[in-house]
């Protein structure tokens, strides 16, 4: 027998249905849990995992092959290949890209990296956690901030080429 408060229901109410998000995460283990816990909430994810920063960019790129541009990027910075900083920055300075947001997820706590990256227009900073029950606590707060409430920029918006002056 099921009770419902053990139930998750899924809040399908979010305007894009379900969220599309690319997790860019070059540990096995810290990229499970990330997607454990968001696909565990309680809005439905669709969540693309690589590990490299040069596999993040060519992801984003490759369109043809029918991939969507995802609606929130949660970032690595100490990554192989290409590190989280580069990517951070071809995404914000693409045209098609700049206006996904952009969630850097970090061991560092180094204000440098921290300026960087918001220098760089990170959407926000996040520092890894050592424990499970806090590594819990952020994914929900990123789940109830950029997943559920926040106003994502939609397709079409991501599509449009706009310069600011």
């Amino acid at each position: 027998m099921i009770c419902s408060s053990q139930l998750v229901v899924k809040d399908l109410n979010c305007m894009n249905g379900t969220r599309k998000i690319l997790l860019v995460e070059d540990n096995l283990a810290d990229a499970y849990l990330t997607k454990h816990v968001l696909n565990s909430g309680t809005v439905e994810c669709d969540i693309q995992v690589v590990h490299d920063g040069e596999a993040a960019i060519n992801y984003l790129l490759n369109r043809e092959n029918g991939i969507q541009i995802p609606d929130l990027v949660i970032l690595d910075l100490n990554l192989p290949k290409k590190d989280g900083r580069e990517v951070l920055k071809e995404i914000k300075n693409h045209p098609k890209l700049r206006r996904i947001p952009v969630l850097v997820y970090s061991t560092s706590s180094a204000v440098i990296d921290i300026s960087q990256c918001y220098d760089l227009h990170a959407n926000c900073y996040y520092k890894k956690p050592f424990h499970l029950d806090d590594l819990i606590l952020i994914l929900r707060s990123v789940e109830q901030d950029w997943l559920k409430f926040a106003q994502l920029p939609t397709k079409d918006a991501l599509e449009v080429h706009t310069t600011v002056s």
